[in-house]
């Protein structure tokens, strides 16, 4: 054999070795056109850019079940809306059927790579409805959310400290699949939406296209009240006021609020992996997270800017205090060398 064909199979053999050593790795998101969607799909290119891993991603997801299929290690990734972890790791609302202890042995197994606000909780209808605003959803037909989640946990908590009425009695609920979310908003089925959103938010900007709609802001006293702050202390929730110049709407969309600010319950939460994964493996994801937050992140939708990807401040994380997740110690590793401060009770 010669020395030329030597040198051409020792370095075949090197690429193979190299391409192998890349991990396989599975992910489970929301629709792709939601901050978790395209948070997850971002991993995935700074994965492969970097040389990480190969990361198959499932959008369209349930995210109460892949945060299980996390903590059973079904799933090496997730986005997770961090109310969901706090109700597995108590085995209430939607894993209710796990009980107490096995779910807080699923959640124990839960570790953040990194966090990002997932959207702001609102309210909002076509003009065409007749709907006055929070004052207005007695005895109306309101799509807020999928059949089990975070979103419609928080929509009807929302709608409870807004009118104090609860689903069934004081108004009707529709719960529909992300994936016929736009379709169910422009159909008929419902009178109002109360819906998490981004700024802007392609599900109301795709509404559109049926008629010019309103968004209601929460009102200041409300915000400001005992009851929405005590929400603002929930898992995952964090009281968000934007100013209404910056939500990016243009034409055809009304935001009503008491002073140019436009209030919400903040819905925060991670891109999460097992609590086995390789420290390196969690490092090099982090890592890569971090290098391409300007060139991948916030180049995928025009909200992508707003959504803090790259905070490590409790006030915005929500990390610590009853968010039962830490970050996983690869993670740490991955923020520290970056120069950024992880608190010691996020580890």
């Amino acid at each position: 054999m010669s020395k030329k064909l030597i040198a051409t199979v020792v370095a075949t053999m090197s690429l193979m070795g190299s391409a192998q050593a890349q991990s396989i790795l599975s992910a489970e998101t929301a629709a792709p056109n939601t901050t978790p969607g395209i948070s997850i799909i971002s991993l995935s290119e700074a994965a492969a850019k970097e040389g990480v891993a190969d990361i198959q991603v499932a959008a369209g997801q349930t995210l109460t079940n892949s945060v299980q299929n996390v903590a059973e290690g079904k799933t090496d990734i997730a986005a997770a809306p961090y109310i969901l972890p706090f109700l597995l790791s108590r085995g209430v609302g939607p894993y209710a059927s796990l009980g107490k202890e096995k779910g807080a042995e699923l959640a124990s197994n839960i570790r953040a790579l990194y966090t990002y606000r997932v959207s702001v909780q609102g309210l909002y209808a076509y003009d065409s409805s007749g709907i006055s605003g929070w004052d207005g959803l007695e005895g109306k037909t309101i799509y807020n959310g999928p059949p089990r989640g975070a979103a419609l946990t928080n929509a009807r908590l929302l709608i409870k400290v807004n009118t104090g009425m609860e689903e069934g009695s004081g108004y009707t609920g529709v719960q529909v699949n992300w994936g016929q979310a736009v379709k169910t908003i422009q159909d008929g089925s419902a009178d109002a939406f109360v819906l998490p959103m981004s700024f802007p938010d392609p599900r109301v900007t795709a509404a559109l296209a049926s008629g010019n709609i309103t968004i209601w802001s929460v009102s200041k006293d409300v915000y400001e009240g005992e009851a929405f702050q005590n929400v603002g202390k929930l898992p995952g929730t964090v009281p968000v006021e934007i100013p209404v110049a910056d939500m990016g709407y243009g034409d055809g969309i009304t935001v009503v609020s008491d002073d140019d600010m436009f209030r919400g319950p903040g819905t925060v939460g991670a891109d999460i992996v097992n609590a086995s994964m390789d420290f390196d493996l969690a490092k090099n994801l982090t890592a890569a997270f971090i290098k391409n937050i300007e060139g991948i992140y916030h180049q995928k939708a025009p909200f992508m800017a707003g959504t803090w990807h790259g905070e490590t401040d409790p006030a915005l994380t929500d990390m610590c205090g009853n968010n039962p997740i830490k970050y996983h110690p690869g993670a740490v590793a991955a923020w520290e060398e970056a120069g950024y401060t992880i608190p010691d009770c996020a580890k």
